[in-house]
C-alpha cells in the first residue's frame, strides 16, 4: 500500500484498537499509527484485520524513556517489533534504541518505510542540537526523522519550525503541550510531512483530535 507523505494526519491508535481504527477512518485519518505497548490484544491479529480498513499502518512498540508504556525487556520490545514488520506498512524506531540498526535493516529489507524518532518531553533543545538530532537519523536510515519536543516559550516553538523549513530531508515534527498545542496543525505548512491526532483519548500532551486536524490543514 502507498505510504502518503504529505501533510498526512496521523491517528494514535492505543486501546480498543479496532474500534478506534474504525473510527480513526471515519474521522478523516490518512494513517493508523498501531501502539504495541499500549495494547493488551494480540498485535498480530490486530493488523491482520486492520488491512481491511485499507489505510497504512504504522507500528510502534515505544519505550518508556521516550513516553512509552512498554514494561517488558528491551530485547523483548525489539523481537515484537520486528515480528510485526511483515504486517506494517512502515516502522517506527527510537534514534537512541541500542537495537535500532537491527530494526531498520530488518524493515528496509522487508521494504516498509522506517520513521526514526526522538522525544524530549522536558524542553526544546537549541536548533543545532535538533539539526544533528535529524541529520543522525537520516544518517541512521530514516526515511522520516521524527522529532517531539516540549516547548516552554513559543520562542521555542519558532525554533522548531526553522528547523523544520531547513531540513535535510522529510521529517515529522511536533512542539507537545499546551504552548505547542497549534504546531500539529501549523508545522505541516513548514514541511512536516505527517501530524499525530487522536481518536477518543489523546495518548501525546497536546494532540487534536483527528478531524480538528482535518479541517484545520484544510483551512490552512
Amino acid at each position: 500500500m502507498a505510504f502518503p507523505c504529505n501533510r498526512s494526519v496521523v491517528a494514535s491508535i492505543g486501546k480498543n484498537p479496532i474500534t478506534t481504527s474504525i473510527k480513526a477512518k471515519e474521522l478523516g485519518a490518512d494513517i493508523l499509527e498501531l501502539r504495541i505497548d499500549l495494547i493488551s490484544e494480540d498485535p498480530h491479529k490486530i493488523l491482520k484485520d486492520l488491512k481491511e480498513l485499507r489505510l497504512p499502518v504504522i507500528i510502534t512498540n515505544r519505550m518508556k524513556k521516550e513516553g512509552g508504556a512498554w514494561t517488558g525487556s528491551e530485547t523483548r520490545r525489539i523481537q515484537e517489533l520486528i515480528s510485526l514488520i511483515p504486517y506494517a506498512d512502515a516502522v517506527d524506531i527510537e534514534l537512541c534504541a541500542p537495537d535500532r540498526d537491527i530494526v531498520v535493516k530488518k524493515a528496509t529489507n522487508a521494504g516498509k518505510k522506517i520513521i526514526i524518532s526522538t522525544h524530549d518531553f522536558q524542553n526544546t533543545p537549541d536548533v543545532k542540537t535538533m539539526e544533528d538530532s535529524i541529520r543522525e537519523s537520516f544518517d541512521a536510515g530514516a526515511d522520516i526523522a521524527k522529532l517531539a519536543v516540549m516547548p516552554h516559550s513559543l520562542d521555542d516553538v519558532l525554533h522548531l519550525f526553522e528547523v523544520t523549513l531547513h531540513s535535510c530531508g522529510p521529517v515529522c515534527t511536533i512542539a507537545m503541550g499546551d504552548i505547542g498545542k497549534h504546531s500539529r496543525a501549523i508545522s505541516p505548512l513548514y514541511g512536516s510531512v505527517m501530524t499525530y491526532g487522536y481518536v477518543d483519548i489523546p495518548v501525546a500532551p497536546g494532540q487534536l483530535r483527528v478531524d480538528e486536524l482535518k479541517y484545520m490543514l484544510k483551512l490552512l
